[in-house]
């Protein structure tokens, strides 16, 4: 695909070629939506701690000004991405649009302020019970919860056998989701209960209809962005070009159905950063 001063990555579907070409010859029609946990930044034992991988900020502040828009999708509220991204006001990205828990928030680099609905009673009656249901599992030592407003979220990652906690916890979990109307989007040793009716994949069809783009480059990780890939599958079968990213192969059900898998948000940041200069130097 070109120049050899910057390569870039093969697809290795005929689709994410197609996607990758068209994103490249018309990049002002091009929205790219990347996920932040695992994508945009290392996955870390303490989700507080999770920042940007550092090449992550020079390579959106290179592609964001060259294409119709950049948009950021992620389950964490939208506020704490634009803190841990290191978005606002970040050169490049005065239009950058973070779409925080799955989409039920909108920050805009543009008027930085966040848009979002009431919070859903339910998450904080299953907040309530959270607690009891982990020590009534025997699975709760070493888990962590995440309170996160609109949802709440139990990782494993600490515990003695994460897998093994993982696992114990999925059916309680269901259960106190299904009593408070919720459901459970699980991840990379994380469990989230949050309201139903948002995913990533509603998240950037809207999206990319209000752009009106006509080529989307998705980059994911982990089973939440599942959902996003079936939206670019759908968005293809309407004329929309699409490239389909996967960072890691942890996650094996979305490593599959990728065009182009990566090693983690390093090897992210430079499929950015090459997209950009090919736009600049083709």
């Amino acid at each position: 695909m070109g120049n050899p001063a910057h390569p870039l990555p093969t697809p290795s579907t005929q689709a994410g070629r197609d996607g990758l070409a068209v994103l490249l010859e018309r990049p002002g029609r091009a929205v790219v939506a990347l996920d932040f946990d695992g994508t945009l930044a290392d996955i870390v034992p303490d989700p507080e701690q999770s920042r940007a991988h550092p090449d992550v900020l020079p390579a959106l502040s290179a592609l964001a000004p060259q294409v119709a828009a950049v948009a950021v999708i992620t389950g964490r509220p939208a506020d704490t991405a634009v803190r841990y991204g290191g978005f606002a006001g970040a050169a490049g990205l005065d239009h950058l649009v973070v779409l925080g828990h799955y989409g039920a928030e909108r920050w805009d680099a543009a008027t930085a302020t966040v848009h979002a609905p009431a919070p859903d009673p339910g998450v904080e009656g299953a907040l309530a019970e959270l607690p009891a249901v982990l020590a009534g599992t025997g699975a709760g030592e070493g888990t962590w919860i995440e309170e996160k407003g609109r949802a709440v979220a139990v990782h494993t990652r600490r515990a003695a056998d994460p897998q093994g906690a993982f696992e114990a916890l999925r059916g309680p979990l269901g259960e106190l989701a299904a009593r408070h109307g919720l459901i459970v989007e699980p991840g990379r040793l994380v469990l989230e209960l949050r309201p139903p009716g948002m995913d990533k994949g509603v998240a950037l069809e809207e999206y990319v209809k209000e752009t009106g783009a006509e080529a989307v480059l998705y980059a994911g990780d982990d089973l939440g962005d599942l959902a996003a890939y079936a939206a670019v599958e759908k968005l293809r079968d309407r004329g929309v070009a699409g490239l389909l990213v996967c960072s890691g192969t942890e996650v094996p059900e979305l490593a599959e159905r990728a065009d182009l898998v990566l090693s983690g948000p390093a090897a992210v940041a430079e499929l950015l950063h090459s997209i950009a200069r090919r736009i600049t130097q083709p």
